[in-house]
């Protein structure tokens, strides 16, 4: 099995890509060790000291070093836990969750299009993801998760790209903020 890895925009991410689905559908975001508990590969990852926090999306698994461990030392440790956790066929999840989604008003639904068609593909090959949190007094307020949490280019990203291209589309849109 060959790991590849890429550089993120948001030098404490790292990108590793196994060669095979990790997620066969949507994404899952653990901010810490406590959130990981339906996930044994972000518990193994956990597991290894300075991981700060695990995105697992696609194709793709993001970690989050803490401030103290140098990548020299946590990515050989990291691609060892991902190799042995694959190759033995063990389960990324240990059951499914189960959303329950409500039905969204046409301004919603026309935002969520966009974020899912253009947004999150382009945000996704830096090793992160946008949610859509909710849409209020004009005001979209969106989740980033991965390598986008945190990163230094994220404001830009979000004001500059996102904003911009829904208030384009979507004239009901005034501004797009982060939550």
């Amino acid at each position: 099995m060959f790991i590849e890895t890429e550089q993120t925009p948001n030098p404490a991410s790292l990108k590793f890509l196994p060669g095979r689905t990790v997620m066969a559908a949507g994404t899952a975001h653990y901010p810490d060790p406590d959130a990981c508990a339906t996930s044994p590969l972000a518990q193994r990852l956990f597991g290894i000291p300075g991981v700060k926090g695990v995105f697992l999306g696609s194709d793709f698994v993001s970690v989050t070093k803490d401030d103290d461990t140098d990548w020299y030392r946590l990515k050989p440790e990291i691609l060892g836990a991902l190799m042995e956790h694959f190759t033995a066929g063990a389960p990324v999840f240990l059951g499914e969750a189960a959303e329950a989604e409500e039905e969204d008003d046409e301004v919603v639904a026309q935002i969520k299009e966009l974020l899912e068609t253009r947004v999150r593909p382009a945000v996704a090959q830096d090793g992160g993801d946008i949610l859509f949190h909710r849409f209020e007094d004009g005001i979209v307020y969106l989740h980033m998760q991965g390598s986008c949490s945190g990163c230094p280019s994220s404001t830009a990203t979000l004001k500059a790209g996102i904003e911009n291209m829904l208030r384009h589309y979507v004239p009901e849109v005034r501004s797009v903020e982060a939550v």
